[in-house]
This record gives structure tokens, C-alpha cells and sequence, in this order.
């Protein structure tokens, strides 16, 4: 952001409109940018940095985004005497972004929504206070953090490897070898960009359920709010990984599903979502039973395609003949034992350890 912000700075003092006693006049500046004075736009198409953050190119022509140029300059950050936009609530608001009203048009709001969470996971990482870098006043720094980075320690493992129990040196990698990479993910997709981007076919993801056993514990006193951020980070750049005709599944339990649902249907695009696949995670059992409400035996899996009418569903059925015991030999007995006598025949009870 020191680079953005000093070009700016040195930009508007050169213009005397601008400027007064020295000092630049932010309101002057902010009319001139919703005006889209033509003084104001040669100045800024002057530095490649603020051409590059505030300028698009759509059909050969540089279109100025007006709103993200306000964003900055109106930041204490640029200039003193100004305010942030951030609100310390997290709810539903329209495309305005007015919480909650008569608009159809619905998001996800949160504090920092419009940051990049890096989400250190490593041992050295889990004492530090988690840095929530915004998008407008740190591009600088998200950047350098989303550049590739360089992949070391490379092994190859190949059935010979595994049975001398020795890796390969590993002399290049091909788009057709399955790669393992350990580290944070969010550097890691987004080093992967260069080379796989478009190309994916499906991505498949388990990310922290938010609990306090899942090591998902940041110094944030928004708890869904750091998640959030977190996961929309990496959501954006998978889909960017996806092939047209790709898909994604996100396994999550009850605790942020249904944020992750109206997340999901953000990122992706309500029109692309699939199917919420119910994953049974076990069979109800000793303590689990005496909770006295009904009792929790699920987590969800949320289905979602790149572009839905590019989705290609290919549903294949498990022969009845790969279906492994459900229960042991005890088991059976005890259960056969139990339908008999209920009045059910012998072959139909044990018919039980095949369905």
C-alpha cells in the first residue's frame, strides 16, 4: 500500500485544483473521481501502480473504477481526517449493502469481507495475531502474498520408490503427475494458478469446521467473521482453478454450513449449486443416546458446478457385491437373535448383514 499511497500523494499535489496550503483536499479529489474529471483521470493514468489497482481494461478501453478510488482516499490510512467503512456486524444485507430489507438480491456481511485472511497454520504460526490485509488499502502487500511462490523439497514417489523405501530426485514435473504439496493453501492455490488454472476437474475440500477442537483458532474476537474470510479467500481462487465443466464439494458440519451455503452461493452463483449431500458419520450408540434432544449424526457435504449447464453428472452405481459387512459376526447373532423375536423367520433376520 506505501507505494499506491505515496504515487497518489505525489500525483494530486502536482495538481494545483487539488491542493491547498499544501494539504490535498480530499472532498475536491473524492467529486472529482465521481465526476470522472478528465484532469483527475491523466493524472492517475500517469502511474502504472494506480492505473493497474484503479483502471480495467474491458474491450480494448480503460475503465476507471470510481467506487474502489473513493474507498481509499476517503481511508484514514490516505488521509487523516476521514473514516472507514468497516461495521462490527455480520448478517444478510441487499446488493446496497443495507442489511436485510425488500431486495431479493441477498449476501453475506461481514467485518473484513473485503480482506485476505492468510490463515497461518503451522506450530509457529498459532501464537501470532492473525493480519487481516484489506483489499483497497493493501494491495501492495496481497500482491506479494498472492505472487507464485517457489515449491522446495520436491521427492518423487513412484512404485519403485515405495518399494526401496528411497525417493526419486525429481528432474520436472509434468501436468500429468499427481502432486502432494504440504504448506499453507492459500499460497499454495494460488502458485498453482499459473500452470492449472481453468484446467481443474474437480476440487474437493475439508476445511476447519470452526470448533474448538479443530485447531481453527484465531486471534479475532468475530468468530464467523475470520472464518468467513478465511474460506471466501480460498473459494475464490478454487473457482479460478476450475475447468467450465468442473465442480467442487465442501464438507462442513452444522457450526458454519449455513454461512457457507449463502457464501457458496456468492462466489459460485446461486444458479450453480447442485445438491447438499447429507454425509452419515456414524451409528447412534452408548453416550450419543442420552442426549436428551434429537441426536446429531451428520455433516454436509455442499455440491456446487464452475458453470452448471457445462456439468457433466456421471452417475455411476456401487455393485451390490463391493458392499463390505456392516456388522461382525457378534453382531449378527445378537441382532438375528433380537428380530426373531419380533416374529421375523430365520433367513429374513439374517438378511440384516446384507442390506
Amino acid at each position: 500500500m506505501q507505494n499506491l499511497r505515496d504515487d497518489l500523494t505525489k500525483l494530486l499535489q502536482a495538481e494545483q485544483a487539488f491542493i491547498s496550503d499544501g494539504a490535498i483536499l480530499k472532498n475536491a479529489v473524492i467529486e472529482a473521481a465521481l465526476n470522472m474529471d478528465a484532469r483527475l483521470l491523466e493524472l492517475l493514468m500517469q502511474s502504472d501502480t494506480i492505473k493497474a489497482h484503479f483502471f480495467t481494461e474491458v474491450a480494448g478501453a480503460l475503465v476507471f473504477d470510481k467506487v474502489k478510488f473513493q474507498d481509499f482516499v476517503s481511508n484514514k490510512a490516505f488521509l487523516l481526517d476521514s473514516y472507514t467503512a468497516f461495521k462490527n456486524r455480520i448478517g444478510l444485507t441487499d446488493g446496497r449493502g443495507d442489511y436485510l430489507s425488500q431486495s431479493r438480491d441477498v449476501v453475506l456481511a461481514w467485518p473484513y469481507k473485503d480482506c485476505v485472511l492468510e490463515g497461518g497454520m503451522t506450530k509457529e504460526d498459532r501464537g501470532r495475531n492473525e493480519v487481516f490485509w484489506n483489499t483497497t488499502l493493501a494491495p501492495d502487500d496481497i500482491t506479494r502474498l498472492f505472487e507464485p511462490k517457489v515449491l522446495t523439497g520436491w521427492e518423487r514417489w513412484d512404485a519403485e520408490a515405495v518399494a526401496e523405501g528411497k525417493a526419486k530426485p525429481v528432474g520436472a514435473v509434468s501436468e500429468d503427475d499427481n502432486l502432494l504439496i504440504k504448506g499453507n493453501n492459500l499460497l499454495a492455490l494460488h502458485s498453482l494458478k499459473a500452470r492449472y488454472a481453468g484446467k481443474v476437474k474437480l476440487i474437493y475440500i475439508d476445511p476447519p469446521y470452526n470448533t474448538d477442537d479443530d485447531g481453527f483458532r484465531y486471534n479475532d474476537r468475530f468468530n464467523h467473521s475470520s472464518w468467513l474470510t478465511f474460506m471466501r479467500n480460498r473459494l475464490e481462487v478454487a473457482k479460478q482453478l476450475l475447468a467450465q465443466d468442473g465442480a467442487i464439494f465442501v464438507n462442513i458440519d452444522f457450526n458454519e454450513a449455513h454461512y457457507l451455503k449463502v457464501l457458496m452461493d456468492e462466489v459460485f452463483g446461486v444458479a450453480n449449486f447442485q445438491r447438499e449431500i447429507i454425509w452419515r458419520i456414524g451409528w447412534l450408540s452408548g453416550f450419543k443416546t442420552a442426549a436428551n434432544n434429537f441426536i446429531r449424526n451428520h455433516d454436509t457435504i455442499l455440491f456446487y458446478a464452475k458453470h452448471a449447464a457445462s456439468l457433466n453428472f456421471n452417475k455411476v452405481y456401487i455393485p451390490k457385491e463391493e458392499f463390505g459387512k456392516r456388522f461382525n459376526d457378534g453382531q449378527v447373532k445378537d441382532l438375528v437373535a433380537d428380530l426373531e423375536s419380533r416374529g421375523l423367520t430365520k433367513t429374513d433376520a439374517k438378511d440384516v448383514n446384507r442390506h
